[in-house]
């Protein structure tokens, strides 16, 4: 039996969301925007969906509009920089934001359109100051991820929206991470939109959401029909859609019980890895553990190059996702951890002999846990097979959604392992 230990690259599907997707895919093919009955079995499908959305972000279902994944909503609301219609013309956004919101940031910035780049701090939260100084000026649009897919790093997202306001700009919240995790209101935290997806709440692939509160209309990123009140041409992808609904309502439903059980899962991994490995840290975590996402660890340590360790735990049985890529024989250091001080991009750290990696080892049953710390202990062999000394860097960020074993047959082939908590 494998562990799976990267539910912020994405997670299994729940049985309760799979029984909302299957009458659609067997039974209720219409498309929405058809006005006969089959058309309209569909038309309620979709409408329920938006008010468990809704629900769940603290907006009215109006305010929904569903798309293919938070890429495609975080793509249109960056887009529109671009568009002379949007009052904003310049884009701020951070060093740690995930590659769907920092790539078309830095196609508008290759285009000449003006770009700030805030800095974090070695805990990776943004420096409200140095916000303040960016937002003098004209009117623009601010970006700012909520929880961080590599670290869960939350951001202080009151306290930015009130100065966004104020300074007369508007806030865009990548919440993709947040969602499920901690508690989520939109109308509450003052940003003007919000986008999520569902295959991070153990919803399907393909679906997600951009939500808008108090905003401005955006002109569309895909055109070519009527449809979600013409913020996002295209036939409704009904089945998925019905299934971020369903994730949705679970989340509503269960999250104050998630959050409690996740912390306690995280902490007690965390207590067994420091008391047993040396020279381990906890990349934001150490300072105030509850400005991280209760499900999420990060962690480094001596003794272990990342990509080395992730292979061993792979052929061991554990599935986890790493911050440092290899390419080529070398390692690219993940951009998040550089931006807080953690890497130097190109060079080794100094001394050079250490060389930091991650182990991460959780199960679903915390009486398990209990019965697999000796997998800690065990972990140490692997460490030490690492010959830290010619490894370059590398860390092992944990998308601790550990909660969830995953069985696998053994005649199947090796799973293809996306980016860190890609949408």
């Amino acid at each position: 039996m494998r562990l799976y230990l990267d539910h912020n690259a994405t997670t299994p599907l729940r049985a309760e969301v799979l029984e909302a997707m299957a009458p659609v895919l067997r039974e209720i093919f219409g498309n929405p925007s058809s006005t006969h009955e089959e058309g309209s079995a569909a038309r309620r499908i979709v409408d329920r969906a938006r008010e468990l959305v809704a629900r769940a972000v603290g907006c009215e279902p109006a305010a929904v509009t569903f798309t293919a994944g938070a890429t495609e909503a975080n793509n249109a609301v960056i887009q529109s920089v671009r568009s002379p219609e949007t009052p904003w013309q310049r884009l701020i956004t951070t060093a740690t934001e995930h590659p769907s919101v920092s790539e078309p940031a830095s196609l508008l910035e290759s285009a000449g359109i003006p770009v700030h780049w805030l800095s974090v701090d070695a805990n990776g939260r943004l420096d409200l100051a140095e916000l303040d100084r960016a937002l003098a000026g004209s009117a623009a649009l601010v970006s700012v991820i909520w929880a961080n897919n590599e670290t869960g790093v939350l951001q202080p997202i009151e306290a930015i929206a009130e100065r966004v306001r104020a300074a007369g700009s508007w806030l865009h919240v990548d919440a993709t991470q947040a969602l499920g995790k901690t508690p989520v209101d939109l109308g509450a935290v003052g940003a003007h939109w919000l986008s999520c997806s569902a295959h991070k709440l153990n919803g399907p692939k393909g679906t997600g959401a951009l939500v808008a509160h108090d905003a401005p209309a955006l002109p569309p990123l895909l055109c070519g029909g009527p449809q979600e009140r013409r913020a996002r041409g295209g036939t409704e992808n009904v089945a998925g859609i019905a299934g971020l609904g369903a994730a949705c309502e679970l989340v509503t439903a269960e999250l104050e019980t998630r959050i409690q059980r996740y912390r306690g899962l995280r902490d007690r991994l965390w207590q067994g890895l420091a008391s047993k490995l040396p020279d381990v840290h906890w990349n934001a975590g150490d300072a105030d553990p509850d400005r991280v996402l209760p499900n999420t660890l990060s962690v480094e340590f001596t003794g272990a190059a990342g990509e080395m360790l992730l292979q061993a735990l792979d052929l061991a049985g554990v599935a986890a996702s790493a911050g440092a890529a290899c390419h080529s024989g070398s390692v690219t250091p993940s951009h998040v951890l550089s931006a807080m001080g953690r890497l130097v991009s190109g060079q080794r750290p100094a001394p050079q002999r250490q060389s930091p990696g991650v182990i991460a080892l959780l199960s679903e049953q915390l009486g398990e846990v209990a019965g697999r710390d000796q997998r800690v202990l065990a972990e140490r062999r692997l460490l030490r097979r690492q010959h830290p000394a010619e490894q370059p860097r590398g860390l092992v960020p944990l998308g601790l959604a550990l909660l969830f074993r995953q069985r696998r047959g053994e005649a199947g082939g090796r799973e293809q392992r996306e980016p860190v908590g890609g949408p």
